[in-house]
C-alpha cells in the first residue's frame, strides 16, 4: 500500500511534529524567569475559577509578584495621557477643532503634542532606529540637568523598556559560552535568563543582607579572580540601584569603589537605574547616577565603560504596558557603536508610543506651566502614598514569627527572609519544591496573594526568602497585611517543630 492509499484508507500514523521538545534551541529551555513563572501561572488558573465559582478562601488574585503599578490601581499621569492621546489622534489638533479641545485639554498639553507631532510625523510611522532625534535630545536634557555633566544625543537609544536595552547590550558583550557577567545574588532573573539565552556564563556576587544589602568590593575582587583562574571571561558587572529584589540604595562612597574596581579590572559596568525615583529615604540614601558619581571622580577614571539604562515602566510613571525606556553608553569603542546600531537597526525601531512617555518622563511640565500643580500633586500622592506602604508591609514582615525584613529604600519591592520549621522545608522537598517555593504556593492557596519566592532571585545558600511588591491599594492595605499574617501563624503552627 502506498502512502497515498494509506491516508485514503485512515491508516496513516500521527506526523511527527518537525520541532520539537527535544531539538528545540537547548538555550531558551534553560531560560528561567520566576517573576512569570509557577506562581503566576497558578495565580492566573485560580483567577478564572474566582470568575466561575465562589469556593475559595479569598475575593480576588493581588498580584504582588511584579512591580506592575497600573495592575493594582495606580493611576495614570493626567499629562502623560493627554499628551499621548493627541499624539494619537492628530486631528484634535487641527484649528475648526481647537475651541472644542482646549476645554478638556490644557494648552500645555495641546502644544507639546503639537512639538512631539512635528518632529514624528505619524505614530504609525518607523522612526529612526536609534529613537526620534528631538526626543533623545530631550534625554540628553534630562541626563545633564540630572548630573551636571553634559550628554550626548548620539550615545542614547531609546528602547522598548529597560529590559530590551539590557538584552542588546549583553548580546554585544558575549562572545561564546567563557564570556562571564557579574550578576549580584539576590537578581532580578532578566539577567540570568538572559545569559541563558546567549549561553554565557553568569559569575554571581553576593549583597550583604546584614549591611542593608549593600556590595562588597572584596567579595567583587574573589568572585572576579575565581572565575578568571577557572577559564571565564569576566567582562561586565551588573549593578542594579536602586536594588530588584532587595530595595538598596547605594551609597556614593560605596559607587566610586565599585567604579575604582570596575576600571582595574577592565571590567564594562551595567548600571540598571530604573527605580531612580522611587527614593523612600532621600536624605539618608540619595540617588546618585552612576554617570555622575564617575564624572566626579579624578579624570584618569572617565574612559570608563559604563551603559546606563532607565524605563518609564517605574517611578510614579508606571506605564508598564508601553514599553518605553533608554540607555546612554559612555566611553564604548566607537566600532562597537557602529555594532550597536546595527543591532537596533534589525528591529527597525523601538515603538513610538513608548518613546513619547520617555520624553515626558524626562521633560514633564515645569513651574509655570499650565499642567504643573496637577501633575506635581498627582506624583507627590503616588510617592508618599508607596512610602507610607513600603513602611507598612516592613512592619508587618517584621511582626512575624521567624522573618526579618530590611527597609525599602528604594524600588518597590521588599525582600525578607524567613526561617522556617524542619517539617515544612522536609513536606516542600516531598513535593519536590524549594521551601521558600513551597511556602509561596501555600500563600497563594490561602490567601490569593502571589509573591515571588527568593530561590527565583538567587539567595545565599541556606537561607530562604520571598519578594513582595507594595503595590496594593492603600485603602485595602489593613486587609492585604492582615491576610498575610493571619496565613503566616497558621503555616507555622501546622508545621511547627
Amino acid at each position: 500500500m502506498t502512502n497515498n492509499q494509506s491516508i485514503a484508507c485512515g491508516t496513516q500514523q500521527p506526523r511527527r511534529k518537525t520541532i520539537r521538545l527535544d531539538n528545540m534551541n537547548a538555550h531558551i529551555k534553560n531560560v528561567e524567569y520566576a517573576v512569570r513563572g509557577e506562581l503566576a501561572i497558578k495565580a492566573e488558573a485560580l483567577r478564572d475559577q474566582l470568575n466561575k465559582t465562589n469556593s475559595l478562601p479569598f475575593k480576588t488574585i493581588v498580584n504582588c509578584n511584579i512591580g506592575n503599578p497600573q495592575q493594582l490601581q495606580q493611576k495614570p499621569i493626567t499629562f502623560f495621557r493627554q499628551v499621548a492621546s493627541l499624539c494619537d489622534n492628530p486631528d484634535l489638533l487641527l484649528p475648526e477643532n481647537r475651541h472644542i479641545v482646549s476645554q478638556l485639554y490644557p494648552e500645555d498639553a495641546l502644544h507639546r503634542a503639537e512639538v512631539l507631532l512635528e518632529h514624528i510625523g505619524s505614530v504609525g510611522a518607523y522612526s529612526h532606529s536609534q529613537g526620534i532625534p528631538h526626543i533623545r535630545e530631550n534625554v540628553a536634557k534630562f541626563i545633564t540637568e540630572r548630573d551636571g555633566y553634559a550628554a550626548n544625543p548620539d550615545n542614547i537609544y531609546l528602547t522598548q523598556g529597560a529590559s530590551a536595552g539590557v538584552q542588546s547590550i549583553l548580546s554585544i558583550l558575549v562572545k561564546d559560552q567563557s564570556t562571564g557577567i557579574l550578576i549580584p545574588t539576590p537578581q532580578y532573573p532578566l539577567y540570568s535568563a538572559t545569559l541563558s539565552l546567549l549561553d554565557a556564563t553568569p559569575v554571581p556576587y553576593l549583597l550583604d543582607e546584614s549591611q542593608d544589602w549593600s556590595l562588597n568590593v572584596t567579595d567583587l575582587e574573589k568572585s572576579v579572580s575565581t572565575a578568571r583562574a577557572n577559564g571565564t571571561d569576566v567582562r561586565a558587572l551588573v549593578i542594579i540601584n536602586p536594588g530588584n529584589p532587595t530595595g538598596q540604595c547605594l551609597s556614593e562612597e560605596n559607587m566610586r569603589e565599585i567604579i575604582e574596581f570596575c576600571y582595574t579590572q577592565q571590567i564594562v559596568l551595567l548600571a540598571d537605574e530604573v527605580y531612580q525615583t522611587n527614593i523612600y529615604e532621600p536624605e539618608a540614601r540619595p540617588f546618585h547616577s552612576f554617570k555622575k558619581v564617575l564624572m566626579s571622580m579624578d579624570s584618569v577614571f572617565h574612559d570608563l565603560e559604563l551603559v546606563s539604562f532607565h524605563s518609564i515602566s517605574k517611578g510614579m510613571i508606571g506605564e508598564c504596558g508601553r514599553r518605553g525606556g533608554y540607555f546612554e553608553a559612555h566611553a564604548i569603542d566607537p566600532e562597537v557603536m557602529s555594532q550597536i546600531y546595527k543591532i537596533a537597526s534589525v528591529s527597525l525601531c523601538p515603538n513610538v508610543h513608548g518613546q513619547i512617555l520617555v520624553d515626558l518622563m524626562c521633560q514633564p511640565p515645569k513651574q509655570g506651566d499650565a499642567s504643573f500643580e496637577k501633575y506635581n500633586q498627582e506624583i507627590d500622592t503616588i510617592y508618599s502614598s508607596l512610602r507610607r506602604r513600603s513602611r507598612k508591609l516592613e512592619a508587618c514582615f517584621n511582626s512575624l514569627e521567624g522573618v526579618t525584613c530590611n527597609p525599602a529604600f528604594g524600588a518597590m519591592y521588599l525582600f525578607p527572609q524567613i526561617r522556617l520549621p524542619a517539617k515544612a522545608i522536609a513536606d516542600a522537598d516531598a513535593h519536590g519544591k524549594a521551601a521558600d517555593n513551597f511556602y509561596c504556593l501555600e500563600m497563594l492557596d490561602a490567601t490569593g496573594v502571589c509573591v515571588v519566592p527568593g530561590s527565583g532571585f538567587g539567595q545565599k545558600e541556606g537561607t530562604w526568602h520571598f519578594r513582595s511588591t507594595f503595590l496594593p491599594a492603600e485603602d485595602l492595605f489593613d486587609d492585604f497585611c492582615e491576610n498575610l499574617t493571619n496565613f503566616h501563624k497558621q503555616f507555622m503552627n501546622k508545621y511547627r517543630d
